[in-house]
């Protein structure tokens, strides 16, 4: 009998209840009959694979967005129950996202009797202000509400999103939330550097009034900061904007980071199975035509070459607090590391940016602040 290997699946669903002014993913602002719509044909997408899928075994589920929780809780339901037919391995770990003032009690209750395990929230931030000023609907308080409804309804692996470097934020906004995340015990946070999008209303802001904004020195010392205050409630760093208690990792996560198969459904999304990588269609028209034609929307796709999966593998690897281990590289794609980056590792090494030991490579802590110098020194 042929052993099944191990997939991750994640579905897109990309509505929202408003765009937040830094957003330039692929989401569409609620609509009713368009909700029921794209359901309908998610379901459609997900059965033009269903030989690929009766000979795997499903590991992770991550529902993502735009936001999950802004439809109705059913749609889900539905879409999980059509995924129950397959085979899911016994542990496995089903996320989704969520907005706080749309996860309410009776959805979080629906989500966990479901099958889901873990709720990631889109906190950001926990002052208002600058909630306001970043276009998110939600205030402090519903962050509150929602962590309080995840656990009611029985969820204990719960992430809260949040960010640096957001436009008026000061040193003690980053206390309040290291604060905040102790008084709800949060066991997994990530937090990430907003990043200014062309063609949002942040990237605007910022051309007008850049010194609105930390500047990169400030962005990197309020990372070191929390980054300590974490570990110090032994919530630790296990990649570069994402920390957990022992055993809260998020292995949807780990495994795009290991190189390891996924496959997307719904508008937009993308997949990577094998060297193949392909993206669906960005159009809801395009989406819906194709699934029609009994025909999968993808919009691009490509095969990827052995030296593009090993730039993949160093830069996934590198983001890492575990490194990159020498003998998987050279087994995956039987090249020696050490003679093939010989002049990389020497350099980074000299640099302070990398160390190596017990054939691991790994980011020091000045490495992590410049980890994109040290992924374009190993690309090929």
């Amino acid at each position: 009998m042929m052993k099944k290997n191990k997939i991750s699946i994640y579905i897109h669903i990309p509505f929202c209840e408003s765009r937040c002014h830094y957003c330039d993913f692929c989401s569409s602002l609620l609509n009713r009959e368009n909700v029921e719509k794209y359901f309908l044909y998610l379901e459609r997408e997900i059965k033009l694979y269903e030989n690929f899928l009766k000979n795997k075994i499903i590991d992770t589920i991550f529902i993502g967005g735009g936001t999950p929780t802004s439809v109705d809780a059913k749609f889900v339901v539905r879409i999980l129950k059509i995924l129950k037919n397959f085979e899911f391995s016994e542990n496995i770990e089903i996320t989704i996202e969520s907005n706080p003032n749309s996860l309410t009690s009776e959805k979080t209750k629906i989500y966990f009797e479901s099958g889901i395990n873990r709720i990631s929230i889109g906190a950001q931030s926990f002052n208002d202000k600058i909630l306001k000023e970043i276009g998110r609907i939600h205030k402090s308080s519903d962050i509150y509400n929602a962590v309080e409804n995840a656990k009611s309804a029985g969820f204990k692996n719960i992430n809260l999103d949040l960010m640096l470097a957001l436009p008026h934020q000061k040193f003690s906004d980053i206390e309040k939330s290291i604060n905040c995340i102790e008084e709800l015990k949060i066991p997994h946070t990530s937090y990430y550097s907003l990043i200014l999008e062309e063609d949002t209303q942040l990237y605007e802001m910022h051309k007008k009034s850049p010194l609105s904004f930390p500047t990169e020195d400030e962005d990197r010392k309020m990372y070191h900061y929390m980054t300590y205050s974490l570990s110090k409630l032994e919530i630790n760093q296990y990649e570069i904007s994402n920390f957990s208690k022992n055993g809260y990792e998020c292995r949807h996560n780990l495994n795009y980071w290991k190189l390891k198969d996924y496959i997307s459904f719904g508008l937009s999304s993308s997949s990577s199975v094998g060297n193949l990588r392909y993206t669906n269609t960005f159009h809801f028209k395009n989406y819906f035509d194709s699934i029609d034609k009994n025909e999968k929307p993808i919009d691009f796709f490509e095969n990827l070459s052995k030296k593009d999966r090993m730039n993949e593998f160093i830069m996934m690897g590198l983001r890492l607090n575990c490194g990159i281990s020498l003998d998987e590289f050279d087994l995956r794609f039987e090249e020696n590391f050490i003679r093939f980056y010989k002049n990389e590792i020497e350099k980074n090494i000299e640099l302070g940016l990398i160390e190596l030991k017990e054939n691991r490579i790994y980011l020091t802590k000045k490495g992590r602040d410049l980890s994109n110098q040290v992924e374009l020194d190993f690309f090929r």
